[in-house]
């Protein structure tokens, strides 16, 4: 048969106004502060992990914090420069799982968007207890009930977002550019210090430098490198949700891009040149950042400003997740991928089912961590680096297929951004792989297995429906239209006026138990039938056993197989009372009924809701 002009994979979008609702999407400024948050918050661990990794040398280690920084900045501007043309070949969102879906295969696409989100997953999880981490090291006596308050975040941030991407982004707008404006005034305060005002800080705390130092070798410096890279996380959410900005998107999520890459690098080289100038140590309980902060500003307001600063955007930047994922899971389930239900938008253009998805999760990640980040962060960032590797050797292939200008420098970067990412992709995996990284081994591909079983399960669907082939012209049937009843009723007489409207043939059907109570009712019923005699017969159905559905569906079964060509529908009425708590007082016999049938029989059922006012 012909095909339909229809995507038949394609999610239902029938809930999408037809106005795009520019306003309710991002702006590049807006677009900064919902998407980047993820990647401005890494400033505040990316320098601190390579420092705790070079400390294994001592201090002749920490002397390549900025060499190794250098490097993760060239990986950055590879990235940005790779996913600004990720944006433009790719406008519909998606990333690495819509370039790999194009350029290198169906498994290796569902594994990049694997990857993508248990790193969307794991970044919420981690930004909140990471959050709170901060606060309660500020305030002690908080410690005790951190779980509580990661959930308080998670649910204020899942809250902000149910709103829309816009309001989040505003809402979030003020802590970002505090957040940047702090971190921008402790870098050039301190390039003009030549020693630290302030070392109070660090005062009292042990030094983790090893004493007995290894020699800094290229295993040490790479495994330094893999773990800087963690301040990348995040860089790829803006070309994951070009769809969320305004007209013309492209363009506003490439600018947003490069703003992003720019400032996290000049943030990144920054605090490395400041480590490297003052020399500082990592001390244990208390971070990287805090000591540049201590040494810039002094002990003073500034200092304390830029560590709420950080705590607030640590914790805010799990809204990063939210603005990335809802959006990639919309493609899955365009693609039968997801269910179906992921593709819808609310009125504010909120894919609201993605959203409180990505907060259960990460609620159950918070419970079962307890609120601890270092139970979560060995799990993090490997699903981005896989993402990146990806990414960039899709748009390798993308370049040898399109050759236009320049296209062999275009290639043999992101071949180079390739081979970097997927260094790093390797070297955390099996530095943190005891560490609870195996979690993600295992994870990653029985997501993908997931994502299969929907789609064939989908597949399955469409070929029973003949999704996409033009169906054979509708006719009438012969129509029957059963409806039980209890008693006689106004909503019986409504019942069956509807009943007869909708069919050929009406029946009643009443069901009665041996007891002597039924029996006396069923027959009471009766009596009362014929007397009102309605023109419509009154059947009894008998049933040994004391329930009400089972026997109407055994009815309507009977009735099916002795007359093939009939249509039956089951017509259930029911009563919707005046007030919501009168619902209690409801016995629920219409939706034992309705079980009953469709599970039970092939019949159409209807549900016919009698409303009744506060005055009759």
């Amino acid at each position: 048969m012909p095909l339909l002009s229809s995507d038949p994979g394609t999610a239902p979008s029938a809930e999408e106004p037809p106005d795009t609702g520019a306003r309710h999407k991002l702006t590049t400024l807006t677009g900064l502060a919902a998407l980047s948050l993820d990647a401005m918050a890494s400033v505040a661990y990316g320098p601190e992990a390579i420092v705790l990794v070079l400390a294994a040398a001592g201090g002749h280690g920490l002397g390549f914090t900025l060499p190794v920084t250098l490097a993760i900045a060239v990986l950055l501007a590879v990235l940005v420069a790779s996913y600004r043309q990720v944006i433009a070949a790719f406008p519909d969102g998606g990333g690495s799982y819509a370039v790999a879906r194009a350029h290198i295969g169906r498994r290796t696409s569902l594994v990049a968007a694997a990857s993508l989100v248990l790193d969307y997953v794991l970044n919420v999880a981690v930004a909140v207890t990471a959050g709170v981490a901060a606060l309660t090291s500020a305030f002690p006596g908080l410690y005790d009930e951190r779980l509580w308050l990661c959930l308080g975040v998670l649910v204020l941030i899942t809250a902000v977002n149910l709103r829309g991407i816009v309001d989040s982004a505003r809402a979030f707008v003020v802590p970002t550019a505090v957040f940047i404006g702090s971190i921008l005034a402790l870098i050039a305060v301190g390039l003009f210090r030549s020693a630290p005002v302030s070392t109070e800080a660090a005062a009292g705390h042990a030094s983790v430098l090893v004493g007995n130092a290894t020699t800094v070798g290229a295993l040490l410096l790479l495994k330094a490198f893999a773990s800087g890279c963690s301040a990348l996380t995040g860089v790829e959410a803006i070309a994951n949700a070009v769809p969320s900005f305004r007209a013309p998107a492209v363009r506003r999520a490439q600018r947003a891009e490069v703003a992003l890459g720019a400032l996290l690098g000049v943030m990144l080289i920054g605090l490395s040149v400041l480590i490297s100038r003052f020399g500082l140590q990592p001390v244990e309980g208390v971070t990287v950042l805090a000591q540049l902060a201590d040494a810039s500003f002094g002990h003073h307001l500034a200092f304390y400003v830029v560590q709420f600063a950080t705590m607030v955007l640590l914790a805010l930047s799990a809204n990063t997740s939210f603005g990335g994922l809802p959006v990639l899971l919309k493609l899955l389930a365009r693609d039968n991928y997801l269910p179906h239900v992921f593709g819808l938008k609310a009125d504010r253009q909120v894919h609201r089912h993605g959203v409180l998805t990505l907060a259960a999760v990460s609620a159950a990640l918070l419970v079962f961590s307890g609120g601890d980040t270092n139970t979560l962060v060995p799990l993090f960032a490997i699903g981005v680096f896989v993402g990146f590797t990806i990414a960039q050797t899709g748009m390798v292939i993308h370049w040898r297929g399109v050759r236009g200008p320049k296209w062999a420098g275009k290639a043999a970067l992101n071949g180079l951004g390739a081979l970097l990412t997927g260094v790093g992709a390797v070297v955390v995996t099996a530095t943190k792989f005891h560490d609870g990284a195996w979690l993600i081994v295992v994870a990653l591909p029985l997501l993908v297995v997931g994502f299969g079983w929907v789609h064939r399960a989908y597949a399955r669907i469409g070929e029973r429906l003949g999704v996409g082939r033009i169906p054979e012209p509708p006719h009438r049937d012969r129509s029957l239209v059963v409806v039980p009843v209890s008693s006689l009723t106004r909503l019986t007489s409504e019942a069956l006026t509807a009943a007869a409207s909708l069919g050929d043939e009406v029946r009643a059907v009443t069901v009665c138990h041996p007891d002597a109570e039924d029996r006396i009712q069923t027959e009471a019923l009766e009596r009362d039938w014929a007397l009102w005699n309605p023109g419509v017969p009154l059947v009894r159905v008998t049933s040994q056993r004391r329930s009400v559905g089972r026997p109407v569906a055994t009815y309507v079964r009977e009735v099916a197989a002795a007359d093939p060509g009939v249509r039956i529908t089951v017509l259930i009425p029911e009563v919707e009372p005046a007030r919501m708590w009168q619902r209690l007082l409801q016995n629920q016999r219409g939706a034992v009924v309705a079980h009953a049938v469709r599970h039970e029989t092939d019949a159409v059922i209807c549900r016919l809701r009698f409303r009744l006012l506060d005055r009759p």
